[in-house]
C-alpha cells in the first residue's frame, strides 16, 4: 500500500481492493481513500507550510524562520499522532463478527518500521515524498540552529560598539 499526499493505492491496481478483501476476514474497516478527510487536507497544509518558509527566506526575519519552523515542528507531530490513532483505530476496533477472531490479537501496523502480523510482514517505511518531508526538517533545523548561532554571535559585538562609545 502506498499513502500518497493525496489519496491511497497500491503497487498494483487491484492491491488496495486485495488488502481491503484480506482485511475483512479479520474485522478490519475497509480503506477508501475518499472517506479520509486528511488526504484532502495535506495538500493544502503542505502548499501553505512550503508558502510560509518561502516567505520567511525571502524576507530574512528571524521571527519568521522561528515561526516557520515551529508551524512545520508542529504540523509534523500533529500529522504523526493523528496517523497513529487511525492505525490504532484500523487495527483495535475489529468487527466482532469477523470469520477469523484471535482472542487478545491486535491488527496495528506500525508508524515506523516493520512488524509481523500473524503471517504477514507489515512495512511503514517512508517513500520519496516522506523523506523529502524529513530533509526539509532537517534543513529547517539547521537553518533555525545556525541563525540562533549567528545572533549569539552578533550580541557581544553590538556590546563592545555600546560600550566603547
Amino acid at each position: 500500500m502506498k499513502i500518497w499526499i493525496n489519496t491511497i493505492t497500491g503497487e498494483g491496481p487491484h492491491d488496495l481492493r486485495n488488502i481491503n478483501n484480506l482485511n475483512h476476514y479479520i474485522g478490519m474497516k475497509e480503506i477508501h481513500p475518499e472517506s479520509i478527510p486528511e488526504l484532502r487536507l495535506m495538500p493544502i497544509i503542505v502548499g501553505v507550510l512550503a508558502a510560509a518558509g518561502a516567505l520567511s527566506a525571502v524576507l530574512g526575519r528571524r521571527w519568521m524562520l522561528y515561526g516557520w519552523f515551529g508551524l512545520l515542528a508542529v504540523s509534523a507531530i500533529a500529522g504523526l499522532v493523528d496517523f497513529w490513532l487511525w492505525e490504532y483505530d484500523y487495527g483495535h476496533n475489529l468487527n466482532p463478527e469477523a470469520a477469523i477472531k484471535i482472542p487478545g490479537m491486535s491488527y496495528q501496523p506500525p508508524l515506523f518500521g516493520s512488524k509481523m502480523l500473524l503471517n504477514f510482514k507489515a512495512v511503514s517505511l517512508p517513500a520519496f515524498g516522506g523523506w523529502l518531508a524529513i530533509m526539509s526538517g532537517l534543513l529547517a533545523a539547521t537553518a533555525v540552529l545556525l541563525e540562533i548561532r549567528r545572533a549569539r554571535q552578533a550580541e557581544p559585538a553590538a556590546e563592545e560598539g555600546v560600550a566603547s562609545a
